[in-house]
Order: structure tokens, then sequence, then C-alpha cells
């Protein structure tokens, strides 16, 4: 990337704006200044004043290639092709065009009030504009639509520069003519006539001709220009830098604007994928997933395939994103597409229900990869040794807590380490890494932990009963339910008894539970609501079996028995937690966790 500077005269950039020589790249959203930030702009404009510098992109690059369009204001037919991209100064030079070159009222909005619009024209006012005492921004006059300013809510005009003679009459000189040399003579000459050659008034319009249109006619704006053979991965950084009051700009938004250069609108696209989403039985999770999050997919499904034919690394960061072909898009879209709905359906069989339970969402980008990939190659996840190795690699990904970071190195590893013991090749680095200590179920006190999710699928890919009705908790149920997770010991009986919060508020204490259940648990003691449920018509049995489910032993609960059953769950949960990664979970008897739990959680008996 190289870059350079050169001055422009203001009247020769805003004749590139309305002749399409400098245009705006698509990943460039529409926003407007308030008004009296255009007022500000006027006054250093007029003033001579910097306002600072504009930033081009040089087009013609095969590389780079924006769908491109006109800034706003902009009224001309069979423009140019443009030799410029704004990347920063849009709004500025927007304004400017506005206000200086059109006879349209500009489309600004309160200040007060961002979501009103209202049009304005603006003057200044030769007077004030020359009273070395006043404020320059007390000359600049905004004026609605009608070219009156009024007040009493638009009953009262006070002033009126609706006629030509109105503004000779007020000496106010509209803005829209300033770089037309031809025009503000015309307007001084009318003046003059109007004023009948008064001599004063030819005096007065000289020197606001000197000290202030002069400076607007030769006000030179300073342009950095981006030299065409710069990367898309350049122009993105360049344009976050710079670009601090407008949308933030997404690889989305760049891939978006590559992919119309070829006619081939991407914005539509991701339409029709997320409502092929929401018409699926997977919706609630697929939800979460954003267009970024489906492009970085996509990058590492492409990849991916390219590893294997031995033309490209693994890898999908932004700079592979912004890489992508319009080709390979279009190759790869409803493979990916039904990767993720199959991700979303993995996801219900291992108990994550809801995305409210999803423990990382960003998992879902190479999961969604490996089913896209799975069908293109014709491998059968379904066959139970594919199943356990996809499962072990996923909850090793949940438990060993990998997924909190940038992980888009970790996205490449794992799609090919997967791939490979699929194909009879040694365990997945994620899996090999991940670890689980004990004590760490004591700090997993909320959703906010993506391991605390993990426990609670979990315990719901077991099927539980519900304590009251004994009915099994699968999805349907879950959601009719308005099941959530509550604590087993109930908050206010733990709190009356003394118990360590940091027992009774962990997930060792907590499991799903429908509302109605809930409310009939209250904040009593276990031995009496068990009293509850054997008054609802269940059975012995039926009460050990749906407690039991639960990972709870049914005895500690009836007696109350808080220290027993904190250990004796803590033990099941850590048992289950090994199952679902493949592993032992290591320190069960060390120092640290006999010293947090009082007791070694020694693994349960069959």
């Amino acid at each position: 990337m190289a870059v350079h500077s050169v001055d422009h005269d203001l009247s020769e950039l805003l004749t590139w704006v309305g002749n399409g020589k400098a245009q705006l790249p698509d990943f460039q959203r529409s926003w407007v200044w308030d008004d009296s930030k255009i007022c500000k702009l006027i006054e250093s404009i007029s003033s001579g004043f910097p306002m600072g510098a504009a930033m081009f992109l040089q087009t013609g690059n095969s590389g780079v290639r924006f769908k491109y369009r006109p800034l706003e204001g902009v009224r001309a037919t069979n423009l140019n092709d443009p030799d410029f991209l704004v990347l920063d100064g849009q709004q500025r030079l927007t304004t400017l065009y506005q206000v200086f070159k059109t006879a349209e009222p500009v489309a600004t909005r309160p200040a007060t009030n961002k979501d009103k619009v209202i049009l304005r024209h603006y003057y200044l006012d030769i007077r004030k504009a020359l009273d070395q005492t006043a404020d320059r921004l007390d000359a600049v006059i905004s004026i609605n639509e009608k070219k009156q300013l009024t007040e009493d809510i638009g009953r009262t005009v006070i002033l009126d520069l609706s006629t030509r003679e109105n503004e000779f009459k007020e000496l106010m000189y509209p803005l829209n003519i300033a770089l037309d040399l031809s025009a503000s003579s015309d307007w001084m000459l009318e003046l003059n006539d109007y004023y009948e050659g008064d001599a004063s008034i030819r005096k007065l319009f000289k020197e606001f001709n000197q000290q202030v249109l002069q400076k607007i006619q030769s006000y030179k704006i300073p342009i950095i220009n981006v030299t065409k053979d710069t990367s898309k991965e350049a122009v993105c950084q360049i344009f976050e830098n710079v670009n601090t009051g407008g949308v933030k700009l997404t690889v989305f938004e760049l891939v978006t604007a590559t992919f119309a250069a070829d006619e081939f609108n991407l914005r539509d696209d991701w339409d029709d994928i997320q409502s092929r989403f929401k018409a699926t039985k997977q919706s609630d999770i697929l939800r979460l997933v954003e267009n970024t999050n489906f492009l970085t997919a996509m990058a590492l499904l492409i990849s991916y395939r390219q590893s294997l034919n031995g033309t490209a690394a693994v890898s999908c960061k932004k700079r592979d994103v912004l890489k992508m072909v319009l080709g390979d898009y279009k190759a790869n879209r409803d493979y990916l597409v039904s990767g993720f709905i199959k991700a979303a359906s993995f996801l219900i069989n291992q108990g994550v229900f809801t995305a409210q339970n999803l423990p990382y969402t960003s998992q879902l980008v190479p999961l969604a990869a490996i089913f896209a990939y799975a069908e293109i190659a014709g491998i059968n996840l379904q066959i139970q040794t594919n199943k356990d190795i996809l499962a072990h690699w996923y909850w090793c990904g949940v438990f060993g807590e990998l997924y909190g970071g940038a992980n888009e190195t970790r996205y490449a590893l794992d799609i090919v380490d997967v791939f490979n013991q699929i194909n009879g090749g040694e365990q997945p680095e994620t899996v090999v890494r991940a670890s689980f200590q004990p004590r760490r179920l004591l700090s997993m006190q909320t959703r906010n932990s993506a391991a605390y999710k993990g426990v609670m699928a979990l315990i719901l890919q077991d099927s539980p009963l519900d304590f009251m009705s004994a009915n099994k908790m699968d999805i349907a149920t879950y959601l009719d339910e308005s099941t959530d997770i509550h604590h087993i010991f109930p908050q206010n009986y733990c709190e009356q008894q003394g118990y360590d919060s940091t027992k009774w508020n962990s997930v060792i204490n907590k499991t799903p539970i429908y509302a109605s259940t809930n409310r009939s648990i209250g904040g009593r003691a276990p031995s009496e609501y068990i009293g509850t449920m054997a008054n609802k018509g269940l059975t012995q049995e039926q009460m050990r079996d749906a407690i039991s489910s639960h990972k709870v032993d049914y005895d500690l609960l009836k007696a109350d028995d808080f220290d027993g059953f904190i250990i004796d769950r803590a033990i099941k949960l850590l048992d289950r937690i090994a199952l679902a990664m493949g592993k032992a979970v290591s320190g069960r008897d060390s120092e640290d966790t006999i010293k947090a739990f009082g007791f070694p959680l020694e693994v349960a008996a069959d």
C-alpha cells in the first residue's frame, strides 16, 4: 500500500462529486449530519479554517472491485465511472455538495432529535460576516425549505428569503451560488440594481467578496490518496481507523460491496438464508448466527477443501474472508446453510435446547463447516464412532472453555483434526488440551459461564423427569412449561440456614425445573416439597426416579442433608462431564479439591 496527499480546490472536488469522478464504495452507509454541525462546517470554510483531510481510494485494482454509488444529493444522470472512492470525508463532502452545489434544500436533522428529518437552506448574513467583533457562526443562517425563519410554532415569520428581492433587502447571500462565479456575479449585479447603484452597498459587497467569498472559492482540502494496489484487508483497516462517526464496517459489508460488482446482492442472499433458518425447528439457536459468522464458516469450509488439493492452508481470518470469490461462495453456499441447520440439530441432541443456553455461539462456526464438508464428501456423521468423536470434541471445547477469545486459529485446527480422527488419526488438539478442574463447579454461578450452560445441557441430554409430574423433560415440554434453571435447595431456605453461598448458588445446586414446579417448591426445605410431590399422586418410586434423573441423591435431598448433597452431586456431575469429554477429570482427590469441598470427589460407583 502507498499513500500520498494532494491539496485540491473545494470547487474541483465538488465538481468530481457531481459528475461521478468521486463516488462512494457500496459498503459506505448513508448517514446525516445535524444542522448545527453543518453550520459549524460552513463557519470553518467561510473563515478559511482547515476542516481536516479526506481520504480517497484510487480505483482500477482488479483485486479490489467494489460496487459504487454517488454521494447523497447528486441528481445527475450518465455519471462517469469513478476514479476515486471516498473512504473518509463522506459526510463533509456530501454536506458541502448539497450546500454549495444544489438549489435543493439540504436534508439534515435538529441537534436535539436525531430521528427527525428537516430541510434547510443556508445563507451568510453579509453584515455579520464582515463584523470583526461578531462570531462568524452567528452569520450562518439556517432557514427552512420555504426559506422562512419563524417563531411561535411557525405562526410568525421573522425572516423571509423566499424571493430574490427579499435576499437583497435582508443582505443575505445564498451559499448555493458561492462556487458558481457566473451566478454569484449575476446576484451582485441584481443586488446593485435593487439598491439603485448605492455606493455603500457596492463597497459592502466588494468587502464581502474579498474577505469571505474568495476564501470559499479558493478553499483547499487535503486529499490522502490510497493507491489502487491496496488490499481489501488494508482498506477495511483504514476505514475502521478513520470512520469514528458512521456505521461500523464489517467484513460482511466489504464482501457485499465486492460481490455487488459482479451483480450479486449478498444482503438479499443473507435475508434468504435467515428465512430458511427461521423456518426450521432449530430456529431459536440459528437466530444467533450473524452474517459475519456465516462468512467466517464459509472461508473455513472453502480453505479446508482447497487444503485437501494442496492449493491453500486452512485459515478463516479476516483476510481470508475478504479474499473470497463469488464462485466459491456460490458453490458452497447451500452446503453451509445445511451445515448450520445440522449443527443446530446436533446441539439440540446434546441438550442445548435454546439460544439462551448455548455455551459458545462461536463454536457453531467450525461445527457448521464440519457438517457441511461431511455432506460434500459423503462422510456419515451419524455412525456411532463419528458421533462420539464429534461429541467429545464439542464438549472438550465447552468444558475446556477454549472458545472465549479470538478463535479463527482454533477453527482451522478443529476442522482438520476432527476429520483426521474420523479417518483414523489422533485426537484433536482441542480434546488433548482441554481440562476441567473439580473446584470449577463452585465458581460456576451464572449463565455467563459457558461451562455452566454445558452442565445444564448434559442434564437435559439425559432426559430428566419433572419433579412434580415425573413427566419426561424433552425439548417440547421444556419450552411449553417455561423451564428455567433453579435452585434444588431453594435460595431462601439456604440463606435462612446460613449455608455457604459459594456452594448453594453454584451449578451443583441448580437444575432445569418447570416454572409451575418451581412455584410449588417455593422457598421450602427439600423434605417439605418432596412431601408435596407425594400429594400430587406420585409413588415413592416415581419420586425417587424423578429426583435421581437430575443427578440428585433422593435420600440425601429428603433428609435435607445439604453438605452430603453437595458432595454427592459434585461427584455425579464430574462423572457426567468426564463422559461427555471422553477423558477423565483430573485432580478429584487433590489438596485444592479437598480444601474446596472438604472431601475428595471420588468417582461414583456404578
